[in-house]
């Protein structure tokens, strides 16, 4: 389904003059209240257009992942965060467009004329969208407001990253018990078209994934939950991912396009972490994945966080370019990478690990434009042919290459699998773990933002979150 934009409007009633002086009063541009539907799909769009861009502003994640290095202004590449306020924009993002506006939705449904299944569905849905921003935010931080991040008070509390994360999962197993036919969302569902079935695997999935980044913290609870999830459907097929896929005019193209194409700036390169991974394995992505390759098609990384001339390293590739590229939030890729794992601790429902792994790396190399004889030969060689006796490692390196468009999720893998990263020229150090807490929040919510700082050694970018471990 293609991007839509949705304006917040609603039907006003248009009556002839009276007496009734109380008309005036009215502005008949900015309607009282907004649909639920395009409530719905604003927060959907501002979780997508901030999770898939690649912008010193906003999401650097891809330069925290070492798959993208700077050119000339190397800040980010070094893990500057407060300089251009990167995580005081992901707060922003998350609780006031995300979350807030799901939370509006919600109370919006009560305008809809619908049947109770398809509210419940609907309802739903924005569960899924709203844990998807808290864990989003949890995974980057740690310690968040959750409990009174939307309530009255200007100071909410932080609440625990462990005790957020099994609401989370509570959250989704109830959500899945909901989502059956159709939600009342209809077309204003830019992700399913209002397909509550399809939701389902996506909470599903979902769930998966919170369940496997737990699988050291809590093993038991992760089990639970990650058993639950694939017995109630996860994703089978590409067909089923959480993708949004955009226009081909602004405003309603793919982020990446603004930041590569529009422009018109020479900001990034590869890092020689992913070029090296890359290049030891002759991987059949790299093609794809830059362009102004070396010989035998190896990529020409840089030294991370190294000024460096754009034009002597491989750059991101076409496909990068292009208006309508996607973006999926989670996908087939990523299940099967986490079924290997869940197989690998021996929870039920799981199957084979080595199919899953294999599964999801020939998936990946399909999905950018390779075969499954080119998927066949890779996974032939030592060293990606899956083993059980190194399949930690092996599923954390692949899983990091093939999160190559979801640099959240990339990120996250690194510091779950121990990926090795690169120690970046100008801050002398490796990826650090979490972000460190916003400046404003220091200023409006001091005792709060002290309390949670403190549990994380001072607020310490090398203080990890909760799992991992």
């Amino acid at each position: 389904m293609k991007k839509l934009l949705f304006a917040a409007s609603a039907a006003l009633a248009i009556t002839s003059c009276t007496g009734d002086l109380t008309d005036l009063n009215v502005n008949g541009k900015a309607p009282e209240k907004v649909p639920a539907g395009a409530l719905f799909a604003n927060a959907t769009m501002g979780f997508y257009d901030y999770a898939s861009v690649q912008n010193v502003n906003q999401n650097n994640l891809r330069l925290w992942a070492q798959q993208w290095t700077q050119t000339t202004y190397v800040d980010e590449s070094n893990f500057e965060l407060t300089e251009r306020d990167v995580n005081g924009s992901t707060y922003t993002r998350m609780y006031t467009t995300v979350i807030r506006d799901c939370e509006e939705a919600r109370a919006a449904l009560a305008d809809v004329v619908a049947s109770d299944a398809d509210l419940q569905a609907a309802d739903a849905s924005i569960e899924v969208m709203e844990v998807l921003a808290y864990s989003f935010l949890v995974d980057l931080f740690g310690d968040v407001p959750y409990t009174e991040a939307l309530s009255e008070t200007n100071t909410p509390a932080y609440d625990d990253d462990a005790a957020i994360y099994m609401k989370l999962l509570e959250r989704l197993d109830a959500a899945t018990g909901k989502l059956n036919g159709m939600s009342a969302f209809g077309s204003s569902d830019i992700i399913y078209g209002g397909d509550a079935s399809a939701w389902k695997k996506a909470a599903n999935s979902l769930m998966l994934r919170l369940a496997v980044r737990i699988i050291d913290a809590d093993p038991a609870a992760a089990k639970t939950y990650g058993e639950k999830a694939i017995s109630g459907g996860v994703f089978a097929s590409t067909a089923d991912d959480m993708r949004l896929f955009y226009s081909s005019a602004p405003p309603h193209t793919h982020p990446m396009w603004e930041t590569l194409v529009q422009s018109g700036r020479t900001d990034f390169i590869a890092s020689g972490t992913l070029a090296d991974a890359m290049n030891m394995y002759n991987d059949p992505r790299r093609a794809s994945f830059f362009k102004n390759l070396g010989g035998s098609d190896s990529v020409i990384g840089a030294p991370h966080g190294l000024q460096s001339d754009y034009y002597q390293f491989s750059q991101p590739g076409v496909a990068l370019e292009d208006p309508t590229w996607s973006h999926a939030a989670i996908d087939y890729v990523e299940v099967e990478f986490l079924l290997a794992h869940a197989a690998v601790a021996g929870w039920a429902g799981t199957g084979d690990a080595a199919t899953h792994y294999n599964n999801a790396v020939a998936a990946s190399v399909i999905e950018w434009g390779g075969d499954q004889a080119a998927a066949d030969a890779y996974l032939a060689q030592a060293g990606v042919a899956f083993d059980a006796a190194t399949a930690a490692a092996q599923i954390g390196l692949q899983k990091w290459i093939a999160m190559y468009s979801n640099a959240p999720e990339a990120y996250n893998t690194v510091r779950q699998y121990d990926v090795p990263m690169n120690v970046a020229a100008g801050a002398g150090t490796v990826t650090p773990d979490r972000y460190s807490y916003p400046i404003d929040e220091y200023s409006l919510n001091t005792i709060n933002v002290d309390a949670a700082a403190a549990k994380f050694n001072g607020d310490d970018m090398f203080t990890k979150v909760f799992w991992d471990m």
